[in-house]
C-alpha cells in the first residue's frame, strides 16, 4: 500500500510540477537487544558540493578518495548515479526514472540519450581529515569507524529524486542549499532450516519467506565541516517502515507497535536530529542534538550501510539509538574524541524507563592510514534494569552498560579486516531482556518479562569482518563471530553462541544492489533457535536495494 502511495505522488507531483517539456524466546519472551527493544550502529548518502576555499596553512584541506562515512555519508567522487552531464529533458516523472540506468539502456530513444558512464579520473574533493582508507563504491563505507566525523567532505550524490528535483525551474537553488530528500526500498527473502522462527538472528527473523525490511525516507543537510570559516547547521531526519522496524525501536518513540502489540510490521522515526558544527573548537566540534544511531560497531541499522544483510548475534543484542546531546570534537588528524548525556540504551527522555546516561568515545587512526581503533565506553549508568507498569501489567527495559572497542586493518584497499568486541553488564535483569507485553507470535517476542535473575549479569564477545573488493561493482564479506549470553538477559536462551557467514555484494549501479548470503547460527549450550527448539540453524538468503 505505501509503495503505490508513494508512486502515485510522484506521479501526480511530476503532473504539478513539471512545466511540460523544457524544464530543467523462550517463546514468549521478547529477546532484549531482540526485536523488542533491541537497539544498535552508523545511514546512507548524499550532498551536493560547495565551492571550498583552498588549502592553506590556516585551512589544511588534502584530497581523499571517494568515501561514505559510517553513517553512510557519501564523501568523495560520484558514482554512476552522478547527476548526469546532459540532463534529461522532460516532466519530474521522465526526470526521476532517468536516474535508473538500466531504464535508459532499455528505453534510450524514451531518455534522448545513453546511459552515463562514470569517471574515471574525478577531482578528488578536498578534507582536513585523513584520505578515506576504502573506495564507497563499492563499499558501503570509505571510513573508518566512527561518526559524526569531522573534517570529512559532504556528499555531492544526487539519487534519482533529486536529480528530478534538480531539473525543476528553482534546482539550482535547492541544490545550492544542501538540503536532499531520498531513500530505498529493500525488501529480502531466505531459506532456512528453522520453521517458525529465525530469532535470536536477527533482521530476516521470518524463515521460508519474503518480506518488506525497509521502506525509507530521508530529508537532511550535512554540514560543511572542511571549511573553518564560519558555523554550519544541518539535519536529518529518517522515517522507516518494515520489518526490521522492530530493532529500531526505541521507548517513548511510538514504541507501542512493538512494546505493547508486538507487530511485525511497523514504522520508526529513526533519526531525528540537528547538527550544529563550530570550526573554532579544537579543530572543529560538531554538536548534535536529537536522536542518532549509536555510534560504536561495525554493523548499522540501515541495509544499504552494511556489509550483508543479516547481522552478528553481537550486533543484535546492543544499543541501536540514543537520544540527547553528543558533542565530537578533532583534536588533529589522527585524534577524535566524543561525549554525550543522553536517556539511556534505546529510550527517549519522556519514555517512563529513561535515566541519564553517559558515552565516552576516543577515535585513533594511524598515520599510514592502515590501523584504526575505535573504542566507547557506552550507556554508562548504575547499570538496573528498568522496571515500571503498563496498562496494569508489570513491564520494563533494558538498562545495559558496556565498553565496546573496533580495531581495523587495512592490507590494501581492496583487503581490509574489522574486529570489534564488547563486554557488557547489567543489575537486577530479567531472561530476554526488554519485554513485549504483547501477544506471543510465531516468528518471536510477545509475552511479557521473563525469568528474574537477581544480581549482576553479564554478555559479551567478539565479531569479525574480512572484505575483498572483486571489482569496481563487487566484494565478498566473511564474517565470523563467538558469544556468550551468561543467563540469558540478552538473547532469551543462556549459552555460548557462534556464526559463521559468507557473502556476495553486487552493485548493479549505485541505485541498486543485490546481496546473495549463506550463514549457519548455533548455541552450543541448549537450544534457543526456531523458538528454543534448536541448537542451530542454516540459512541462506538474498536481499535486494533499491534507492530513490
Amino acid at each position: 500500500m505505501l509503495p503505490c502511495l508513494l508512486l502515485s505522488a510522484s506521479l501526480a507531483l511530476g503532473q504539478t510540477l513539471s512545466p511540460g517539456t523544457g524544464s530543467s524466546p523462550q517463546p514468549g519472551v521478547l529477546p532484549p537487544g531482540n526485536p523488542a527493544t533491541s537497539p544498535r550502529t552508523t545511514g546512507a548518502d548524499t550532498q551536493p558540493a560547495a565551492a571550498l576555499p583552498a588549502a592553506t596553512a590556516d585551512n589544511p584541506q588534502s584530497p581523499s578518495p571517494s568515501s561514505k562515512d559510517q553513517n553512510g555519508s557519501s564523501n568523495g567522487k560520484n558514482s554512476d548515479c552522478k547527476e548526469a552531464e546532459t540532463p534529461v529533458q522532460g516532466c519530474f516523472t521522465k526526470r526521476f526514472l532517468a536516474g535508473y540506468p538500466i531504464l535508459i539502456q532499455w528505453f534510450p530513444e524514451c531518455f534522448g540519450k545513453k546511459p552515463e558512464e562514470s569517471s574515471e579520473d574525478e577531482p578528488e574533493k578536498p578534507r582536513r581529515a585523513l584520505p578515506a582508507p576504502f573506495d564507497s563504491p563499492p563499499f558501503p563505507s570509505g571510513e573508518y569507524q566512527g561518526y559524526p566525523l569531522v573534517g570529512v567532505p559532504y556528499s555531492d550524490t544526487a539519487y534519482p529524486l533529486m536529480q528530478a528535483v534538480y531539473g525543476c525551474p528553482w534546482g539550482d537553488e535547492i541544490k545550492d542549499s544542501r538540503v536532499k530528500v531520498y531513500g530505498w526500498v529493500n525488501a529480502s527473502g531466505n531459506f532456512s532450516t528453522a520453521k517458525n522462527s529465525n530469532m535470536p538472528d536477527s533482521y530476516w527473523i521470518v524463515p521460508n519467506r519474503f518480506e518488506l525490511d525497509q521502506l525509507l525516507l530521508r530529508v537532511e543537510r550535512e554540514v560543511d565541516s572542511v571549511q573553518t570559516d564560519h558555523i554550519d547547521v544541518g539535519f536529518r531526519s529518517t522515517l522507516l517502515y518494515g520489518i526490521d522496524y522492530r530493532y529500531m525501536t526505541a521507548g517513548g518513540w511510538f514504541s507501542d507497535q512493538l512494546l505493547d502489540h508486538n507487530r511485525l510490521y511497523g514504522a520508526d522515526p529513526t533519526e531525528q536530529y540537528i547538527d550544529v558544527y563550530f570550526p573554532g573548537v579544537a579543530q572543529g566540534m560538531i554538536v548534535r542534538v536529537g536522536r542518532w544511531i549509536a555510534c560504536p560497531d561495525i554493523e548499522t541499522q540501515f541495509s544499504p550501510d552494511n556489509y550483508l544483510g543479516t547481522h552478528s548475534i553481537l550486533f543484535t543484542f546492543d544499543t541501536y539509538t540514543q537520544t540527547g546531546v553528543m558533542a565530537t570534537f578533532m583534536l588533529n588528524k589522527n585524534w577524535t574524541v566524543q561525549a554525550c548525556i543522553q536517556a539511556g540504551t534505546d529510550m527517549a527522555p519522556w519514555y517512563q524507563g529513561a535515566i541519564p546516561t553517559g558515552m565516552f568515545g576516543v577515535r585513533w587512526v594511524s598515520s599510514d592510514n592502515n590501523d584504526s581503533i575505535y573504542t566507547c565506553l557506552n550507556d554508562i549508568n548504575d547499570a538496573k534494569f528498568r522496571t515500571f507498569i503498563v496498562n496494569g501489567q508489570l513491564a520494563g527495559h533494558d538498562n545495559f552498560n558496556y565498553i565496546v572497542s573496533t580495531w581495523q586493518h587495512r592490507f590494501w584497499k581492496e583487503f581490509f579486516t574489522k574486529t570489534e568486541g564488547y563486554f557488557m553488564w547489567q543489575r537486577d535483569a530479567y531472561v530476554g531482556g526488554t519485554p513485549s507485553i504483547g501477544p506471543v507470535q510465531s516468528f518471536g517476542g510477545g509475552g511479557g518479562l521473563g525469568a528474574f535473575i537477581p544480581g549482576t549479569t553479564l554478555t559479551y564477545g567478539v565479531v569479525n569482518y574480512t572484505e575483498y573488493q572483486l571489482s569496481k561493482k563487487d566484494f565478498i564479506s566473511v564474517r565470523n563471530e563467538w558469544w556468550r549470553d551468561v543467563d540469558g538477559e540478552r538473547s532469551g536462551f543462556p549459552g555460548v553462541y557462534t556464526s559463521h557467514t559468507i557473502g556476495l555484494t553486487h552493485n548493479f549501479s549505485s541505485v541498486f544492489q543485490v546481496r546473495p548470503e549463506i550463514g549457519y547460527y548455533r548455541n552450543w549450550t541448549e537450544p534457543a533457535f526456531d523458538l528454543g527448539t534448536k541448537h542451530g540453524i542454516w540459512i541462506y538468503g538474498f536481499d535486494a536495494t533499491l534507492r530513490f
